[in-house]
C-alpha cells in the first residue's frame, strides 16, 4: 500500500460495526467519511441483488451507523426547531414521528431528518403519592451521515442557549428491514412491534442494552431502526442474524430499495439549491406552518408554492437494459428538458429506473422523454412514484 492510500484509509474513520462486517465478508468502501459494506460475499448468499431480493421478500439488516443521531432537550425545545424545520414540532406527540427538512434562507434544503418526540415518561410512586407525568421535552433526530457535521453547526448556531444539542456518537443505529422485519424482532423482544406502527418509537431495555426502537426506515419496506449503544451493537446484530428471515444487507441494496420506493436520495435528488417544492417534498411542509410561517426559508418557499417551481422532480422508467446514472441528459425532442439525480436497474421491476428534475411542462405522468446514455439517446417515460409501491405497517 502506498503511503498516499494509507493516508486515505486514517483518514476515514470506522463505525462500531466494522469487524463484524469485515468478518461476514463485506466488501468495505468509503462513503459519508466511513468504511461501509457494500455487498457481502456472494457465496454465502450476499450480493447486491441478492441482498435486495431478500429484503424484498424476508428481513435485511442495514448498518446506518453513519447516521447522525441527535438529542434536543429543553423547555422551549420544540419552539427553537420550529424556527429552522417547517413541520410542526410542537404538537407531534411522545413517541410520534415526522419527515422534515433543514432549509437555509432561500429554502433551499440543508438535510432531509427525522424527528421524534422523545420525552420521556416519569413513573409515579403511590408511595410517596406522585403521580406519573412527562419529562423535560426531549427531541431525538436522525440526520445523513455526510451532512451531520454541518448539521450540527447550523443547528448550534442558531438554536437558543436554553436548549441542549447532544449528538449521540457513542450510540450505534441498525435497519431492520423487509416483510418478515416484525416477526424477527418480536421472537427477541416479544410484545415490542405489535405496540408500534408506521412512524412510531418507543425506548426499550432489552436486558443491559437500551434501545430506541423506531417503525421506520428507507427501503419502502416495513421495519424498524434500532438506536443501540455502540458496545451493543455486534451482539444485538448477532441475535438478529441468528434469525432465519435476517440476513446481513449493504449500501447496494439499500440504495437500490430507496430508489424503486421513490425516496430522495441528499446530495443527489437535494441539495442546498433545491427547494421543497421542486423536490415534491411539499408532504413535509406541515399545512398550518405553511400559512402562519416562522420558520427559515418560509418567504423563498412560500413565493414558490404559490407561483410553481420551473422544474419538478420525477420518477422515470427506461426501455432496454441501460440504465442511466447520475447526470445524464433528459431531452424532449431536440431540447433539454432535465437531469438524472439518481438512476439504476431495478431488480424488482426487470428494467432500469431513475429519478431527476424534468421542467413542468414535461412532469406530467405519461410523458415521453429521452435520457442520453453513453451518447445514445433511450426512450423513458415520465411515472407516478414510487416505482414500487411501499409496504409500511399502519395497523390493521
Amino acid at each position: 500500500m502506498s503511503e498516499t492510500e494509507e493516508n486515505e484509509q486514517q483518514e476515514t474513520g470506522t463505525l462500531p460495526l466494522d469487524a463484524w462486517h469485515r468478518g461476514k465478508g463485506a466488501r468495505m468502501v468509503e462513503f459519508a467519511g466511513y468504511w461501509m459494506p457494500i455487498q457481502y460475499n456472494k457465496e454465502t448468499g450476499g450480493g447486491i441483488v441478492a441482498e435486495h431480493d431478500w429484503t424484498r421478500s424476508n428481513a435485511g439488516l442495514f448498518d446506518v451507523s453513519h447516521m447522525g443521531q441527535l438529542m434536543v432537550t429543553g423547555e422551549k425545545a420544540a419552539e427553537e426547531l420550529e424556527k429552522l424545520l417547517p413541520g410542526a414540532i410542537a404538537t407531534l406527540k411522545p413517541g410520534r414521528v415526522r419527515y422534515s427538512l433543514l432549509l437555509n434562507d432561500e429554502g433551499g434544503i440543508l438535510d432531509d431528518l427525522m424527528v421524534t418526540n422523545a420525552t420521556p415518561w416519569i413513573e409515579g410512586d403511590e408511595d410517596a403519592g406522585t403521580e406519573g407525568r412527562w419529562g423535560e421535552p426531549a427531541y431525538y433526530i436522525v440526520v445523513n451521515g455526510a451532512m451531520k457535521w454541518d448539521d450540527i453547526a447550523h443547528l448550534r448556531e442558531h438554536l437558543d442557549d436554553d436548549v441542549t444539542l447532544t449528538h449521540m456518537d457513542d450510540f450505534a443505529l441498525v435497519a431492520l428491514q423487509g416483510p418478515n422485519a416484525a416477526t424477527a424482532l418480536n421472537r427477541i423482544m416479544r410484545g415490542v412491534p405489535e405496540q408500534l406502527v408506521f412512524m412510531q418509537s418507543l425506548e426499550h431495555d432489552f436486558g443491559e442494552w437500551p434501545l430506541r426502537i423506531t417503525r421506520a426506515g428507507y427501503t419502502g419496506e416495513d421495519g424498524f431502526e434500532i438506536s443501540v449503544p455502540a458496545e451493543f451493537a455486534e451482539s444485538l446484530c448477532d441475535r438478529l442474524c441468528a434469525e432465519i428471515e435476517v440476513r446481513p444487507a449493504g449500501l447496494g441494496a439499500r440504495d437500490s430499495l430507496r430508489l424503486e420506493a421513490g425516496l430522495p436520495l441528499y446530495g443527489h435528488d437535494m441539495t442546498d439549491t433545491v427547494d421543497p417544492v421542486s423536490a415534491d417534498l411539499a408532504f413535509a411542509l406541515t399545512k398550518k406552518r405553511r400559512e402562519t410561517g416562522g420558520w427559515m426559508g418560509f418567504d423563498a418557499v412560500k413565493t414558490l408554492m404559490e407561483s410553481g417551481p420551473k422544474e419538478r422532480r420525477v420518477g422515470l422508467a427506461l426501455e432496454g437494459r441501460l440504465p442511466a446514472r447520475e447526470g445524464a441528459e433528459i431531452y424532449a425532442g431536440d431540447d433539454k428538458v432535465g437531469r438524472v439525480t439518481s438512476g439504476g436497474f431495478s431488480p424488482t421491476l426487470g428494467h432500469p429506473i431513475a429519478m431527476g428534475y424534468v421542467d413542468v411542462a414535461h412532469a406530467e405522468a405519461g410523458t415521453d422523454l429521452e435520457i442520453m446514455v453513453r451518447n445514445k439517446r433511450l426512450a423513458a417515460k415520465v411515472v407516478t412514484l414510487p416505482f414500487v409501491s411501499h409496504n409500511y405497517y399502519r395497523g390493521s
